[in-house]
């Protein structure tokens, strides 16, 4: 099925060919999670901040729900900041 994936700031670098304006259209599993699309684009989870699927706000804790449907959005942000330890 496919979906619109959004990538903004530094992880915009990981879309792949054809990407317009941060986002592309990509070809997934039926009942794909979040977190299938996120390693699928090489995104590092640790990466994968800001996670809105079709405007709404996506837990980590959630992110293995298989809730993605055809023609949905999946938008993601990296942290603002990003401290080493």
């Amino acid at each position: 099925m496919k979906i619109t994936l959004k990538l903004y700031a530094t992880l915009g670098d990981l879309l792949p060919a054809g990407a317009f304006e941060n986002a592309v259209q990509i070809e997934v599993a039926d009942g794909a999670t979040p977190n299938e699309v996120i390693d699928q684009h090489r995104v590092p989870r640790e990466m994968a901040h800001l996670v809105l699927h079709n405007g709404i706000y996506v837990a980590p804790e959630q992110r293995d729900l298989p809730t993605i449907k055809e023609g949905d959005v999946l938008a993601i942000w990296p942290p603002v900041a990003w401290r080493l330890t």
